[in-house]
């Protein structure tokens, strides 16, 4: 099936990938020359595992333009743009707006162009699309069939391809039978699983085959939101019963353990640290904030963890604050940038506001990240941080030492290197990530979060 996907961002450009590997016809769309050159060279633009491997395998499928082709016949258009939040929460959809009106430009007559909201949109937003193509298409006094459908994405960075694969459900919402069936056509490879695995992918052992949920539209884009809520709330809440194992000598690594057996709760997203961050939990719950505002709805679930979320960064600080007395004039190491292993996104990473926050007290932060360099450096001189070649560098001179990312490459740190290189001797674990006993066993001070 040809499908023509607009923005290549993590979710463009994985999805994109993926429906591409399984025999799908695509094109993917992005305004940004390089951005195009080097996808077509089959180099990833983003860090994500597995990406390199299934640009490589998908190729003869794929292709990359600066322009949205002519869209003629029977075709799918994926939105897949950015919606950042504007000042008052609300979710921008400027991008949104110029693609719908770039596709109703390109819309040949006698089309039938199924139009998918992939990026994660206001309510009402697949109603909005269909309006300013329908209006655009009249003003070019051009006849097509136009369908509208809403098709949220659930992927998380550093596993999107994995998620693109291999998805938990596929939700479209719409009115119009056409536009559920075809999408039903375009996913029916990943609804069967009727592909081989790439290598560097596998299939998950047992998967299940993936549900296909159809919806209203209004329904699907509340199901987006209503579901980063709920994760969001999810780590938040295991954040604040670590800060009552704290008060009571509990371990709450153990809790969520014994907790998340309970196949009620589940074991994910119940890891004590330093909390979310992200492009999609900390841009999600203020957008569904803002819209229960706008029906004077009140949201205090979600607005408590976005606030047990901002005072989780804090906390490490005073952590630090607690062991070493005085921040001022002493230097503090972070290891990790980005807002999570995987993936060198730094946008509202928790590791970047513990930097500030650190600066701001009177310390010199030194950071280091195995991937997120590239991304940090580009923020200078705004990052308050003199960035290191690598974890040994960083510990050189350090009161204390920060670990902010999960990254795999921290749990064989060489502590005794570590040890040696430090003129004091805190580590504060913010990700519960590293084994307490072992670093203690090389003379250091273990300060995790709810243990």
């Amino acid at each position: 099936m040809r499908t023509v996907i607009i923005g290549t961002g993590y979710v463009g450009l994985t999805t994109g990938v993926a429906l591409a590997y399984v025999g799908q016809d695509v094109t993917c769309v992005d305004v940004n020359p390089e951005v195009v050159e080097r996808l077509s060279r089959g180099e990833p633009t983003i860090h994500e595992p597995g990406l390199e491997e299934l640009l490589h395998l998908a190729k003869d499928e794929l292709s990359f333009t600066g322009e949205i082709p002519p869209l003629e016949g029977d075709v799918v258009v994926v939105i897949a743009v950015g919606t950042p939040s504007k000042e008052n929460g609300e979710a921008d959809m400027a991008y949104v707006d110029t693609a719908a009106k770039q596709i109703a430009a390109r819309i040949e007559p006698g089309a039938t162009v199924v139009i998918v909201n992939k990026s994660t949109v206001p309510i009402g937003s697949a109603r909005h699309v269909d309006a300013i193509v329908r209006r655009t298409l009249s003003e070019r006094g051009v006849e097509a069939r136009v369908a509208v459908a809403s098709n949220p994405e659930f992927l998380a960075e550093g596993r999107a391809v994995r998620d693109s694969l291999y998805p938990d459900r596929i939700v479209v919402g719409a009115d119009d039978d056409y536009a559920i069936e075809t999408l039903r056509k375009l996913y029916r490879p990943l609804l069967e699983q009727a592909f081989e695995p790439p290598a560097g992918t596998p299939r998950p052992d047992r998967m299940p085959l993936p549900p296909f949920i159809t919806t209203t539209a209004t329904s699907a884009e509340l199901t987006k939101y209503a579901a980063n809520s709920f994760l969001a709330t999810k780590i938040s809440f295991i954040n604040e019963f670590a800060g009552l194992a704290e008060k009571v000598g509990a371990d709450v690594t153990q809790v969520a353990r014994a907790i998340g057996l309970d196949d009620r709760i589940g074991p994910r997203f119940l890891h004590a640290g330093i909390g979310w961050g992200g492009s999609c939990f900390g841009k999600d719950t203020r957008a569904i904030l803002a819209t229960a505002a706008g029906y004077d709805y009140a949201m205090p679930l979600v607005q408590a963890a976005v606030n047990v979320n901002y005072q989780q960064r804090v906390k490490i600080v005073e952590k630090l604050q607690e062991h070493l007395k005085v921040l001022r004039g002493t230097t503090i190491g972070v290891l990790g940038l980005a807002f999570k292993g995987d993936t060198d996104d730094l946008r509202d990473a928790p590791a970047l506001t513990l930097v500030r926050e650190l600066a701001e007290r009177g310390a010199h932060v030194r950071a280091y990240d195995p991937i997120a360099m590239p991304a940090a450096e580009k923020l200078s001189p705004a990052l308050p941080a003199t960035l290191t070649a690598d974890a040994i560098d960083l510990a050189r001179d350090c009161d204390a030492i920060v670990i902010a990312t999960d990254w795999n490459e921290f749990r064989a740190l060489d502590l005794a290197a570590i040890k040696n290189a430090m003129r004091g001797e805190v580590v504060v674990d913010a990700r519960n990530w590293l084994d307490a006993d072992d670093v203690r066993s090389h003379d250091l001070r273990y300060v995790g979060v709810g243990r």
